[in-house]
């Protein structure tokens, strides 16, 4: 279903044909889920290339048109409880259209679409949106962009799995005839016991028959342990490989998604599939599933020689099989959407725990450990709901089901008694029939298990699944071309860009960039400065407009070409859990160690590396916690000067230092940054001096650009800004600040 066509009822449709919608084609028609009285309710928005038109889903007198030339505006704004869509008229008030919290990322596609269409351009509509509800069933998901248990593919999951066994064919192959053996060796035992009862020891004699037929049965149990050892140990093997690929598979997908699949998920949630849900299919793939194979080949062998032995008493057995078989498949989707919300309660709270270990000088900063420990609590709670509702609909279903199979044995024991009364069946068969009975009824408990199991294994492979379907960066080596070198020519044609596309943070940006040249980025916080270094960066694509690359369209370029010649310092440095010198090396893995030494040296981090413990060696910590903020800064910087790329970012490069560091570093900046195409970012103005121009932005737009001195003597934006920058400083600089000039 497309998120900007629902289907209209046949109410509204009739409706729009009153309005001479029918030679108009809609580009969109959704529903919000809210009143203009913000009382919950129905109303559409049909959108075509001329016309705009809200129809209440039961009130034709409220419909309001409006043409696109008369819109002077369009905005979305967010209130409590929900959002609201604003549609500016230029000779009327402007129309509300009120929806709820859930439907905000929608509507602001639907406000910037509308915004394209009023100015003539043509709509242009996000390929992927995040999704509250299933598109088949409409029912609400466990989480965005979840899983639908009701919905859940289970034949398509299966063959994807099998998919990851296949590639091992020789230990699948092996796997599959040792456990058809076993299962052979399995079936013996009754057979030689019916001969045991009948040929021995109903008649009183043949004793050389009896010590052949014990030793067959000792032999028959030794070689059916043999293959069942042999059988796991192999089939472990093939598990174990075969999540072990998925789990590459879904580290390699992370790993090339793009930015907008981390903005709309925590990083709870993707933890979740890598642990949880394939902790689930390992025990799966490694134990269940060759359990699953040796249970079906068992009930097959059973169920033919219970009929081969008595057809009548095999049908008897068989009654309670459909009403099982019944309740299995009824139980399932319940069952199901149990687990598909455990593994997003599951999510919920591993998201808690990354997050609240991970801020804990924050948590214990502001005395917060009780408040964090009650919210622990309560996600904590909602998993063990979760987790009982699910085992208990489970407990019930399997008591259900062993009482009906024991049914069975009853009606075996009098109708096979008398059998044997009437002289139509041996003692021996009997027994036979009845050890048959049971191991049959053993895979069909098993078999009741398996819907559990399954039921989890399923639901955690759809989650993997699902982030291996996601759609990965563009511009890969295969169809982007190749760019063995970078001049450092960088140009933005009237670009614009939104996280949010109905938010937009730039607004027809223009900027040309010299190979070499220096560019400060200025203005306020929330003018687009980090937003156009993400574009450059291409973490992000533009919305609207190109961005170019040495006359290249920044889209059609390699993108490992593109960013293994960009450097990047940023505000907060990120360093890896290892050696510094590992860190420092970690744009460039084969440099050397006298090359590290001489990055170090530039950067001014040489002095203070040597002076700890480990020296180069010296690891650390997660995310460099046993260093400073200002020497993980420094490291930082020397990981790029290493890099030696030909586009350099600096994203508040010294904001962590003091300021006779920040000299020393100014110092191997300004020898980092030439003949390299650079873009920094300084939240202290005068740090910019040396900017071959200043890009002032404003509100998304390029206001002002020139040298510091131009911009200065224009006395506009940068000029107010660089005052109320100095202004401040005066007053820090009574509690012994320095004022900046």
């Amino acid at each position: 279903m497309n998120a900007y066509k629902e289907t209209l009822p046949e109410s509204v449709s009739e409706t729009l044909g009153t309005v001479g919608l029918d030679d108009e084609p809609a580009l969109m028609h959704l529903a919000t889920d809210l009143l203009p009285n913000r009382q919950f309710g129905r109303q559409w928005v049909v959108v075509t290339e001329k016309r705009l038109i809200v129809v209440p889903h039961d009130a034709e007198s409220d419909i309001v048109v409006v043409r696109m030339d008369e819109l002077a505006g369009v905005r979305t704004e967010e209130v409590v409880g929900g959002g609201c869509m604003a549609l500016d008229r230029r000779t009327a008030g402007p129309i509300l259209v009120a929806y709820t919290q859930s439907l905000i990322p929608r509507f602001a596609e639907v406000a910037e679409g509308i915004r394209r269409l009023s100015k003539g351009k043509a709509l242009s509509l996000p390929e992927e949106v995040e999704r509250e509800r299933c598109d088949a069933c409409n029912r609400l998901l466990p989480e965005k962009n979840g899983i639908c248990a009701a919905c859940i593919r289970k034949w398509q999951t299966l063959r994807r799995l099998l998919r990851y066994l296949t590639a091992q064919p020789w230990r699948l192959a092996s796997v599959v005839i040792l456990t058809l053996v076993s299962t052979v060796l399995e079936l013996l035992p009754p057979r030689i016991t019916q001969h045991i009862i009948d040929d021995v020891l109903t008649p009183r004699s043949n004793f050389d028959l009896l010590v052949w037929l014990v030793f067959g049965l000792l032999g028959v149990r030794i070689l059916f342990c043999v293959a069942s050892v042999v059988t796991e140990w192999l089939s472990q093997r093939l598990g174990h490989r075969g999540v072990q690929d998925i789990r590459s598979d879904l580290y390699r997908k992370l790993q090339f998604l793009p930015l907008r699949f981390y903005d709309r998920r925590t990083t709870g949630s993707l933890i979740s599939r890598m642990s949880n849900d394939s902790d689930r299919l390992e025990g799966f793939l490694a134990s269940d599933m060759p359990l699953v194979v040796s249970k079906m080949m068992l009930f097959v062998g059973i169920l033919a020689l219970l009929l081969a032995t008595n057809w009548k008493l095999a049908l008897l057995v068989l009654l309670p099989i459909p009403p099982i078989v019944l309740g299995g498949s009824r139980i399932w989707k319940r069952v199901m959407r149990h687990w598909i919300r455990w593994g997003g309660r599951w999510s919920r709270l591993s998201s808690h725990l990354s997050e609240s270990i991970g801020g804990i000088r924050v948590v214990k900063a502001f005395a917060q450990e009780s408040r964090e420990s009650e919210r622990f609590d309560k996600r904590n709670e909602d998993l063990r709901a979760v987790t009982v509702a699910g085992e208990r609909n489970w407990f019930v279903f399997f008591t259900v089901t062993n009482f009906l199979m024991s049914w069975g044995v009853f009606l075996v024991w009098y109708f096979g008694g008398r059998q044997i009364l009437g002289g139509e069946m041996t003692l021996g068969a009997l027994v036979a029939f009845i050890s048959y009975l049971w191991m049959l009824y053993q895979p069909l408990r098993w078999f009741g298990e398996l819907y559990n199991i399954l039921l989890r294994a399923f639901a955690g492979a759809e989650r993997i699944f699902e982030v291996l379907d996601s759609r990965q960066e563009t511009g890969n080596a295969e169809d982007g071309v190749r760019l063995p070198r970078i001049n450092g020519r960088v140009e933005f044609r009237n670009v614009f860009f939104g996280y949010d596309r109905g938010k937009p943070v730039l607004k027809g940006i223009n900027l040309e960039v010299k190979p070499g040249e220096m560019i400060g980025l200025v203005g306020k916080s929330g003018a687009g400065k980090s937003t156009l270094i993400n574009l450059i960066c291409r973490f992000y694509d533009p919305d609207g407009g190109r961005i170019e690359v040495d006359g290249l369209e920044m889209r059609e370029v390699c993108l490992e070409d593109l960013r293994s010649r960009i450097g990047m310092v940023q505000q907060e440095p990120f360093l890896f859990d290892g050696t510094i010198a590992e860190n420092i090396a970690y744009g460039k893995p084969t440099a050397t160690f006298s090359e590290v030494i001489r990055a170090a040296t530039a950067a001014e981090a040489h002095e203070f590396i040597v002076q700890k413990p480990d020296g180069y060696d010296m690891k650390v910590g997660e995310k460099g916690g046993r260093l400073s903020g200002g020497e993980k800064q420094r490291i930082s910087i020397a990981r790029a000067i290493l890099h030696d790329p030909r586009i350099l970012i600096l994203d508040e490069a010294t904001s962590s230092l003091d300021t006779r560091t920040e000299w020393k570093i100014q110092k191997a900046i300004s020898r980092l940054v030439k003949g390299r195409t650079t873009f920094a970012i300084a939240h202290r103005l005068s740090t910019l001096r040396s900017a071959d121009r200043l890009v002032v932005l404003d509100d998304g737009k390029v206001a002002e650009v020139g040298t510091h001195h131009e911009l200065m003597s224009r006395q506009g934006i940068f000029h107010r800004l660089v005052k109320s920058q100095q202004e401040t400083s005066a007053v820090m600089a009574v509690g012994g600040g320095k004022v900046e000039t």
